[in-house]
């Protein structure tokens, strides 16, 4: 049997050790189930891709920083929840 030694961040390993003890495994498992899937899939088991960028997200924290297109401010809640449903 072969070792197979890989670095990775501390927060990552114990967040990797967490999450697969709530699905009964150890990271040793799950890395030997990963290696198996890509082996039964002839490559990567999973999607590998880039994030979409949340352009609505980034506009607005875009206009938040620069206080532009900015609505408000509102006396009641109530104010708020009416800007918000118009259309």
């Amino acid at each position: 049997m072969a070792t197979i030694q890989v670095r990775v961040d501390d927060n990552v390993k114990t967040a990797a050790d967490s999450l697969f003890n709530t699905l009964g495994l150890d990271t040793s498992t799950a890395v030997r189930m990963f290696l198996s899937a890509a082996i039964e899939n002839d490559g990567i088991p999973f999607a590998v891709r880039r994030q979409k960028t949340n352009t609505d997200l980034l506009e607005a924290i875009y206009d938040t920083r620069n206080r532009t297109n900015l609505h408000g401010p509102y006396k009641t809640a109530k104010e708020a929840v009416a800007a918000m449903l118009e259309d």
